[in-house]
């Protein structure tokens, strides 16, 4: 069956689990003509447990509109059910704001994967606390800002980020941005600022992963993307990838490896919270993939 995303909805949901829930989601899309084309679900125990929801339905012979179908949803199905929920439309491309700073293989890989349409969103922005990349973000004619960072003007220098981000984008990706974002910051985007940790997570934190894996002699490299919070490096992790390697692998070819496997990881996390696979529950996530 094709689908077409200018007619593909999607629904999340979290809630206390309890008999009856799928009936009431599915019979409630029924009688408003909304045909379920995509769906998961998990609960984290079967008694007492948390459940959650994704699924896809397709609108064309919806018989109200949308706002009608969120305010009906909400007063019909969600309230009874205690649930945390959102509707959101595939056709409504996210807009990302991308921050980086003199590495650009994340970077490059996502602008190019936006720009041929292989990941739905817009970048309309990037900011950098260097000037390096700028001709090859405009290339791609997209807005580029140059915010120096120090130890001096921190404050402001986020300060004017989240100026220049404001009513521009719905989620910030962290391609390799080697500054730490305070609380402030990441409060405007709660559970919307995506980060790529150069290292398999809790392992090798810190300046120089590679060095420290080469200096180990270990066996395996790695990669996580987790949303940002404030505390460093433990926000929910969305996804994880390692690679395999020898005592033969210098430093650097380690740093070439997993430069690859960063790319990887990023790339699939930032697609599963375009698609809206990713619920937050509590330091975990559930992700929600085939």
């Amino acid at each position: 069956m094709t689908v077409n995303d200018a007619d593909t909805a999607r629904l999340l949901v979290t809630c206390p689990d309890k008999p009856g829930i799928i009936s009431a989601v599915s019979t409630f899309l029924y009688n408003h003509g909304a045909n379920i084309t995509d769906f998961d679900q998990h609960s984290s125990d079967a008694h007492g447990g948390t459940f959650f929801l994704r699924l896809e339905f397709q609108t064309p012979e919806l018989d109200c509109s949308r706002e009608a179908l969120r305010n009906n949803f909400a007063n019909r199905v969600a309230e009874p059910y205690g649930m945390q929920w959102q509707i959101s439309y595939a056709s409504e491309k996210k807009r990302m704001g991308v921050l980086v700073s003199r590495h650009d293989h994340v970077l490059m890989d996502l602008l190019w994967r936006t720009s041929r349409g292989d990941l739905p969103a817009t970048i309309p922005i990037v900011i950098s606390n260097h000037d390096d990349l700028r001709d090859e973000v405009e290339r791609f004619g997209i807005e580029y800002h140059h915010i120096p960072v120090s130890a001096d003007n921190k404050a402001e220098a986020e300060a004017e980020a989240l100026a220049k981000l404001d009513g521009k984008v719905d989620v910030v990706v962290l391609a390799r941005y080697m500054q730490i974002l305070s609380s402030n910051f990441v409060s405007h985007y709660p559970h919307r600022v995506i980060n790529i940790h150069h290292s398999f997570l809790p392992a090798f934190v810190g300046a120089n992963p590679y060095q420290q894996a080469h200096d180990k002699g270990v066996k395996l490299i790695g990669a996580t993307s987790h949303y940002v919070t404030e505390d460093l490096d433990q926000g929910p992790i969305i996804e994880q990838n390692v690679q395999r390697v020898s005592h033969r692998h210098s430093a650097s070819e380690l740093r070439s490896l997993g430069q690859d496997v960063e790319r990887q990881v990023m790339l699939r996390a930032v697609r599963w919270h375009l698609e809206d696979r990713v619920i937050v529950d509590g330091n975990k996530t559930v992700v929600f993939v085939k």
